[in-house]
């Protein structure tokens, strides 16, 4: 995989890698947090609905730019990686982070924005937190 070969050949390569990964993970939370802050009342004269095309959008795409990276970065070193509780912490808040955001869009939570809707997206940004303070923490374990 030549992919792989450059990550562990060039000694700059993973670390613009990390940066990918970082925007991604912008891209994808302040998305989300953006929408979090208008349902719950802030910037009241946007629409929720144009907001939330949008910022989903741009969540999704840093959603895919941190999961390409985070895919390359984890073949470079998976043996390490399933060996540090925060990288299979990380794991599992991001299993959850998934199921809580099938669940809100499944049952039209975005249409509703009920009391259980302002619920998942509290969820969903504190799940998100998580997963990146276990991130940072696998270079220190």
């Amino acid at each position: 995989m030549q992919a792989l070969a450059a990550l562990q050949s060039h000694p700059w390569a993973y670390p613009a890698l990390e940066v990918v990964h970082i925007a991604g993970i912008a891209l994808l939370l302040g998305n989300l947090v953006a929408l979090e802050v208008r349902v719950f009342g802030g910037a009241a004269a946007l629409p929720v609905p144009a907001l939330a095309r949008l910022s989903l959008t741009l969540a999704l795409a840093g959603f895919a730019l941190a999961a390409a990276s985070g895919l390359l970065m984890f073949a470079s070193q998976p043996g390490e990686l399933l060996a540090k509780r925060s990288f299979l912490l990380k794991m599992a808040l991001l299993a959850l982070a998934g199921c809580n955001a099938a669940w809100f869009h499944g049952r039209g939570a975005l249409a509703r924005l009920d009391r259980l809707a302002r619920l998942q997206m509290l969820v969903s940004s504190g799940l998100w937190l998580a997963a990146i303070v276990c991130g940072r923490w696998i270079a220190y374990e």
